[in-house]
């Protein structure tokens, strides 16, 4: 059986990597390479910020996160300041 959502977004990656390879064919040849270069670190660099935000959300989800008191985490600082410097 043939999923019909999948084709469409084959179809989606198909037209945005010809429209990417039309736009890199503009650039002077001494710069495609280095463009190519940018596009895949940035992909690289979401790929990692989506499976931090994931781990993320995965840690909230199994409650190993608990709110953050500034004023409290300052006033344990400046104790601790302050004893350190008796």
């Amino acid at each position: 059986m043939e999923n019909p959502g999948a084709r469409v977004i084959f179809a989606s990656m198909i037209d945005i990597a010809k429209r990417a390879a039309e736009a890199i064919e503009l650039l002077p040849p001494e710069m495609q390479e280095a463009a190519v270069a940018y596009l895949y670190e940035q992909g690289e660099k979401f790929r990692i910020l989506k499976a931090l935000v994931q781990e993320g959300i995965g840690d909230a989800e199994a409650g190993r996160v608990v709110e953050w008191n500034v004023e409290e985490f300052m006033h344990e600082a400046r104790v601790a300041r302050e004893t350190a410097a008796c």
